[in-house]
C-alpha cells in the first residue's frame, strides 16, 4: 500500500469541528463520548473535484473529500468514521494518524437507488500503518472522478481481502486488482463486485472465529463433535469465497 501526494491545487485545511459533525449525523451521546475520547482533529485535508484536479464528475462522483483525523488512541471506532460519512454529501477518504504512523481507511460510498439524497456506505476497508515519512505516489491515472474513486478504493479492498484469506500473514502479496482469484477466473471484477465479495469474505472470517471461540468454551463431548462439523463447513465455505468460485470448494478434512 502506498500514500498518495494529494494535489496541491485540491487543498482545503479546514479543521472541522466536532460539534458541527454532531449536527449532521445526529450524533447520540455514546457517539458524542468515542469522539471526545478517541479523536484529537478532524482536518477536512483536500477537495478533489473537477476545478481543484481537472478531472470531469460523474453522475455518481461529483467530488471526493479527503478527510484527516488524528487519533488520541491507537484503535479508532469505526462508528466515528460512519458519522462523519452520514454528515459528509460525498465519498470520503481517510487518512488516519497516531503518533508517527498513518494509513488509510475508506467505506464504498454510493447514491441510494431509492432516494437520491440519501447515501449508502458500506463496510470499512483499510491499509497497514505506515511511517508518515514515507514517500508518497501520485495519483492513478483516471478519465474521470468516478473512475479515480474506484482507483483509490480497489488497494484498500484487495489488500483487505488478501488479509482475511485463509493462511495469510500480514505480509501476504496483494491480490492482483480486478480480480478474486487469477487462477480461477479470467474476466476482471466490477470494485461493487469485489467489494460485495470481500464483504461477504469478512462476514464468514467472523462466524469462523466465533465458532472456534464456542469449540474452545465447549466441554461436552458431543457437542463438540456438531460444532466441530459446523466449524468445517464455515471453514470450506470461506475457502470457496476466498476461491472467488460459485461451487463449494473441495478440501482435505
Amino acid at each position: 500500500m502506498t500514500l498518495y501526494a494529494w494535489p496541491d491545487a485540491a487543498a482545503y485545511g479546514r479543521v472541522i469541528p466536532k460539534a458541527k459533525i454532531y449536527e449532521h449525523a445526529g450524533a447520540s451521546r455514546a457517539l458524542k463520548e468515542g469522539f471526545v475520547r478517541e479523536v484529537e482533529l478532524i482536518i477536512w485535508s483536500h477537495k478533489l473535484a473537477p476545478e481543484t484536479i481537472n478531472l470531469a464528475a460523474t453522475d455518481a462522483v461529483a467530488e471526493i473529500q479527503i478527510f484527516r483525523i488524528a487519533q488520541k488512541t491507537a484503535v479508532l471506532d469505526r462508528d466515528l468514521l460512519r458519522a462523519i460519512d452520514k454528515a459528509i454529501p460525498f465519498p470520503l477518504i481517510f487518512e488516519l494518524s497516531h503518533g508517527s504512523r498513518i494509513k488509510l481507511v475508506a467505506a464504498w460510498k454510493r447514491r441510494s437507488g431509492a432516494d437520491r439524497a440519501r447515501w449508502v456506505v458500506g463496510d470499512y476497508f483499510e491499509a497497514d500503518w505506515l511511517l508518515e515519512k514515507v514517500p508518497r505516489a501520485p495519483l492513478p491515472v483516471a478519465m474521470n472522478l468516478g473512475a479515480l474513486y474506484e482507483r483509490l478504493l480497489s488497494p484498500l479492498v484487495e489488500r483487505q481481502t488478501a488479509r482475511l484469506m485463509p493462511g495469510a500473514t500480514s505480509g501476504v502479496a496483494e491480490v492482483p486488482q480486478g480480480y478474486a482469484n487469477p487462477e480461477t477466473q479470467a474476466e476482471p471484477m466490477s470494485l461493487e463486485a469485489r467489494i460485495a465479495q470481500a464483504e461477504a469474505i469478512e462476514a464468514k472470517a467472523r462466524e469462523v472465529e466465533g465458532i472456534k471461540a464456542r469449540l474452545s468454551r465447549e466441554k461436552q463431548f458431543n457437542r463438540r463433535v456438531a460444532i466441530n462439523a459446523e466449524l468445517r463447513a464455515a471453514k470450506l465455505e470461506l475457502e470457496r469465497l476466498t476461491a472467488g468460485h460459485t461451487d463449494t470448494a473441495a478440501t482435505n478434512d
